[in-house]
């Protein structure tokens, strides 16, 4: 049967957008590649910190993965729990009450949360930071001297938490309520609680898409500057302690921070670390789309 123009239009500009999102992305790495390369090439004594682009990129890669992967382990059970709570705990009314609050979170300007941290959450962290360092010290993470303004990695971390939150939420309430409606009757049916059917019939449909909103949250987390630039205070290094003020920096907030007082190899040493940045990125999203894959299925897609 051939197809109406009206189809071959829609496919040729769906087959045009896939290509385009190709090209753009080839190009953004084709540029990345050809600016940083002077910085790589380059002998290290004149890079920033005279110990070349590795020394230089590490701790500012330590910090990014640390900060976003924290932020993803409170952000993402706690997102499905909110999930499952609007979806098949929560009155009608209250539940599209707090879907609308949930969804207002996303629209929250990055820099707001970041004033809010610095403001608010950072001088609240101070006493509970000093009972976790005098209480769990011998724990790397909270090893401590506690920080006398709270301005710590703790709080950065909270503070992507909060932000990926209505990411992961939305994701993974939409796929709840696609779950076939047939299965929780029938788990129903069988004699299974609320909490086993949603442990039989809604998590095993939803699984794929969790993956995929936890790995769009921690895309999120690991690109972040503003929030983590303005709450953090860095002093560089690498250190697992969340509560101290040695901190260090994330490879999007140093970019922000360092970029408009730089210049020649500096520029160039940058926009090295955010070819890191855009190679992890990248790796992330191929990982979860792996990840997808070998459960698609065992998907109610399918």
């Amino acid at each position: 049967m051939p197809l109406r123009p009206g189809d071959r239009i829609f496919s040729g500009a769906s087959t045009g957008a896939g290509v385009l999102i190709l090209v753009v992305l080839a190009g953004v790495a084709a540029f990345l590649i050809v600016e940083a390369w002077p910085s790589l090439t380059a002998p290290a004594e004149d890079i920033p910190g005279g110990e070349g682009v590795a020394v230089y990129v590490w701790p500012l890669l330590f910090g990014t993965l640390i900060s976003a992967i924290f932020a993803l382990l409170i952000a993402s059970p706690l997102a499905v729990a909110i999930a499952l709570f609007v979806t098949y705990y929560s009155p009608r009314r209250i539940a599209q009450v707090l879907g609308y609050l949930i969804d207002l979170l996303a629209a929250v300007p990055s820099i707001i949360y970041g004033l809010w941290g610095f403001t608010v959450l950072a001088p609240l962290t101070v006493e509970p930071a000093n009972w976790l360092s005098e209480n769990l010290g011998f724990i790397p993470l909270f090893a401590g001297p506690p920080s006398a303004t709270g301005r710590t990695m703790l709080v950065a971390i909270i503070v992507l938490a909060v932000m990926i939150l209505p990411i992961i939420t939305a994701v993974v309430r939409e796929a709840f309520r696609q779950t076939p409606r047939l299965h929780e009757e029938a788990s129903l049916a069988l004699g299974a609680t609320r909490w086993e059917m949603i442990r039989m019939a809604a998590l095993p449909f939803g699984r794929s898409s969790i993956v995929g909103a936890s790995m769009l949250g921690l895309g999120r987390a690991l690109g972040e500057t503003m929030a983590v630039a303005i709450v953090l205070s860095v002093s560089g290094g690498v250190t697992f302690n969340l509560i101290s003020s040695a901190n260090p920096s994330t490879i999007a907030a140093n970019i922000a921070l360092q970029f408009p007082e730089s210049s020649g190899i500096a520029v160039n040493t940058l926009i090295a670390s955010g070819l890191v940045l855009f190679a992890i990125t990248l790796a992330v999203n191929m990982a979860a789309r792996a990840v997808i894959n070998r459960r698609k299925e065992f998907s109610g897609a399918n």
